[in-house]
C-alpha cells in the first residue's frame, strides 16, 4: 500500500494508519467535544522534537493539554497514582498516551484508576480482579512511537509493585483505546538501538502467540502475518530506515499485540526478571533469549515451527533453521547473543529462575517449564 496515504481499519478500535496520521487529533478531539487532555508520556519522548510539536499544535487549536511524564521504564504502582493525582489537579477530560510500551501502560492504568479507586492490584486479572472493572472509563486515545509491544491497540496494562518488583496485569474490554493514531512517522527518529530491541519484542510477540497452547485460529494467521513483514523490515528498520519499513514494523507490532491475546510463553517468563532484577529493556531482554526459548519449544512442535520458516521465508524449515535465523538477525541488528553481554551473571541466575518460575505467561507456553528448565535457558544464554 501507499503509506503516505492515511487508511483507517478496525480490530476492535478504530485505527488510522499512515504517513500524517497524527495531524487528525484535533479534530477528532473537537468532534467529541473534548477539552483538555491529559497526555501520558515518558521522560525521553516529553523532550522530543515531534512530541512538543503535538502539544504545541494542540495549543494552538484552543485544547489545553496537560502533560504527565513521571513514569519509570518499567512502569511500577506509584507512577499510575501519581498520574491520577494530576488527572484530579487538572480537571482533564480525557487521556492520551503517547510513547511504547511504559507510557501506554501507565497511561492505560490511569484511565482504569480514574473511576476504580481501591489498591490498583485488586483488579489484577491474574487473581480475577477483571470482575471489578466495573465503572465508566475516561475517553482514551493511543498514539505509539515505537513498533515493539503494540499496547496502543491492547487492553491490558503491565504494571510492577514498587517494592517487590512482580509484575501485574491489569486488564479488562474497557480499556481499549477509542482510536489509535499509528503515525510511522512517529518512528522515523528511534535510535538503532530502541528500533531493533523493540523489533525482536513485536518479532517474540508473535512467535509466541503463534506457540501459545491456547486455541485460537485466528490469531494464528495474524501471527504468521506479522512474522512475515518483520522478517522483510527489520533489519532495513535499523540499519537504513525508510517510510515502508517503518510502517511494516509498526504493523507487526499491532499484529503481535493482537495475536497475544491468545498467550505468550517461556522467552516472556525468561525476560520479566530481567527487567524487574536488573532494569534491563523489555525488548532487549526479549531479544537476547528468545533463540534460547524457541530452541526449547521445538521438540514436539516440529510442524508448528515449518509453518513459521515458511512464513519467514527460510530456506530451513526446520526448527533449527528458526533459531538460526533468529541468532543471524540478532547479529544483522546489533543485539548480543550472551546475556552476559547484557551485565547478566553467574550469581543472578537462582534469583532469576525463581522469578521465572512464578510469572504468568509460561502457563500458556505450548509445553511445561519447570524451575529447573528456567535454570538451564538461564545458563544456556549465559
Amino acid at each position: 500500500m501507499n503509506f503516505n496515504q492515511v487508511v483507517q481499519f478496525n480490530f476492535p478500535a478504530i485505527i488510522r494508519f499512515g504517513a500524517g496520521a497524527v495531524n487528525e487529533l484535533p479534530a477528532y478531539l473537537e468532534k467529541n467535544n473534548l477539552k483538555k487532555p491529559l497526555v501520558v508520556t515518558d521522560p525521553t519522548i516529553a523532550e522530543l522534537g515531534f512530541f512538543k510539536v503535538i502539544i504545541g499544535l494542540l495549543k494552538t487549536k484552543g485544547f489545553s493539554p496537560e502533560v504527565f511524564s513521571n513514569i519509570h521504564k518499567n512502569p511500577v504502582k506509584s507512577d499510575v497514582y501519581k498520574g491520577t493525582e494530576m488527572w484530579d489537579a487538572t480537571g482533564s477530560d480525557c487521556i492520551i498516551g503517547i510513547g511504547g510500551g511504559a507510557a501506554l501502560d501507565v497511561a492505560r492504568a490511569i484511565v482504569l484508576r480514574v473511576n476504580h479507586r481501591e489498591d490498583l492490584f485488586k483488579y489484577d486479572d491474574l487473581i480475577g480482579g477483571d470482575i471489578y472493572v466495573t465503572n465508566d472509563v475516561p475517553h482514551f486515545i493511543t498514539i505509539p512511537t515505537t513498533s515493539g509491544t503494540g499496547s496502543e491497540v491492547g487492553r491490558s496494562a503491565i504494571i510492577a509493585d514498587d517494592e517487590t518488583h512482580q509484575k501485574k496485569i491489569l486488564f479488562s474490554p474497557k480499556l481499549l483505546a477509542k482510536i489509535v493514531f499509528a503515525d510511522p512517522l512517529l518512528t522515523m527518529e528511534l535510535p538503532p538501538f530502541i528500533t531493533a530491541a523493540t523489533g525482536m519484542d513485536a518479532l517474540t510477540h508473535n512467535m509466541e502467540a503463534f506457540l501459545a497452547k491456547n486455541y485460537h485460529p485466528i490469531c494464528d494467521g495474524i501471527a504468521l502475518e506479522g512474522m512475515r513483514l518483520i522478517s522483510h523490515s527489520l533489519d532495513k528498520a535499523v540499519n537504513h530506515p525508510d517510510l515502508e519499513s517503518r510502517a511494516q514494523m509498526l504493523l507487526a507490532s499491532m499484529m503481535g499485540a493482537i495475536a497475544f491475546q491468545k498467550g505468550l510463553g517461556v522467552v516472556h517468563s525468561l525476560a520479566h526478571p530481567l527487567s524487574s532484577l536488573l532494569d534491563t529493556h523489555h525488548g532487549l531482554a526479549n531479544a537476547v533469549n528468545i533463540p534460547y526459548g524457541m530452541r526449547y519449544n521445538i521438540a514436539g512442535f516440529e510442524d508448528k515451527f515449518r509453518r513459521m520458516a515458511r512464513a519467514l521465508e527460510l530456506k530451513d524449515e526446520s526448527g533449527d533453521g528458526v533459531v538460526n535465523y533468529l541468532f543471524d538477525l540478532n547479529t544483522k541488528v546489533h543485539i548480543p547473543h550472551r546475556l552476559r553481554e547484557i551485565h547478566v551473571k553467574e550469581e543472578h541466575l537462582e534469583t532469576l529462575a525463581d522469578l521465572a518460575f512464578a510469572d504468568f505467561a509460561h502457563p500458556n507456553n505450548p509445553k511445561p517449564v519447570s524451575r529447573a528448565d528456567f535454570r538451564k535457558l538461564y545458563g544456556e544464554a549465559l
